[in-house]
Parts: structure tokens; C-alpha cells; sequence
């Protein structure tokens, strides 16, 4: 699938910078990764640039060019962003959060920043407005978030879970 990516993109590009571009040809490279593309965005986005690249070649009209250009680029950035080297390690879980940095998120606190209570405090009233059921929230969401509440206050009577 790789050599495939790497073919449209090549002739995309040939013929986004060609001068005057060939819409046609262009059209049917599109229709080809519509037709045959794996990735559903990049299915999607030749979908979409399709009837623009059609009219192009029917109509010589500048607004039109513009636009077909401008699809032309969104198809050519799936691409790009489905070719780039992916650096790292692949298929690792993430990272799995402390109770006190799931506790931080709940609240909308910063990870790596000193905390004092009234931060804690304030952060816990502001997400609670929200939250309460009595606002249309919902029961469980409140007393999660008083819990997350407490672990920060109280860090060491709380383990990891």
C-alpha cells in the first residue's frame, strides 16, 4: 500500500505544479484513490475533491482552478501525513497515569506544576458548577470529581490504581 501512497502522491504533486495544470489527468488519479485507497480520510477527501476537479475541466473559470487546486492540497496532505516516518516506539500502550495525574485532568490542573489547597479548591468549584446534578450533571460525574478532589488534598492516603 506504501508503493501505492507513494505513486499518487509523486503524480499529484507532478500535476499540481504543471503549468497549465491537467485537470483531467488529475481527476483521474483522484478518482483512482477514491476508488482505491484503504485509508477512510484519504477516501474522503478525493470524494470530496472529485466534483471540484471535474468542473475544473469543464471550466476554465479562476475561482474554480483556485478551488480545485486548493482540494488538490488536501488530498496531497492525507497523503503526506499517511507517508511520514513515524518516529518512536509503534504500537505502544500509552503511559498509564498516576491517581494524583488522572485526579490533575479531572480538574483541569496542570501535571507538573505545586499545587496549594486553594488551588485545588478553586479548580474543584469551578469543574463542580458543571458537573452537579442539580445543573445537569450527573451523580457519579460529581462524586468522581470530589474524589479527585480529595486525592490531591490528601495524596498520601490514596495508591495508584
Amino acid at each position: 500500500m506504501m508503493e501505492r501512497l507513494e505513486s499518487w502522491k509523486l503524480g499529484l504533486e507532478r500535476l499540481r505544479s504543471a503549468q497549465p495544470a491537467d485537470w483531467a489527468e488529475a481527476g483521474r488519479v483522484v478518482a483512482e484513490i477514491a476508488r482505491m485507497s484503504t485509508d477512510a480520510t484519504l477516501r474522503q477527501a478525493a470524494e470530496q475533491a472529485l466534483p471540484v476537479l471535474r468542473q475544473a475541466v469543464l471550466n476554465d473559470d479562476h475561482s474554480i482552478t483556485l478551488a480545485a487546486q486548493r482540494r488538490l492540497g488536501v488530498v496531497l496532505e492525507v497523503i503526506h501525513g499517511l507517508t511520514a516516518p513515524r518516529f518512536g516506539r509503534r504500537n505502544a500502550m500509552p503511559k498509564k497515569l498516576s491517581s494524583e495525574d488522572r485526579a490533575r485532568k479531572m480538574l483541569g490542573l496542570p501535571l507538573a506544576v505545586q499545587l496549594t489547597c486553594d488551588d485545588i479548591n478553586q479548580a474543584y468549584r469551578r469543574a463542580a458548577k458543571g458537573m452537579h446534578p442539580d445543573h445537569g450533571g450527573s451523580a457519579q460525574a460529581f462524586i468522581d470529581l470530589a474524589a479527585a478532589r480529595d486525592v490531591l488534598i490528601h495524596p498520601g492516603a490514596h495508591k495508584d490504581a
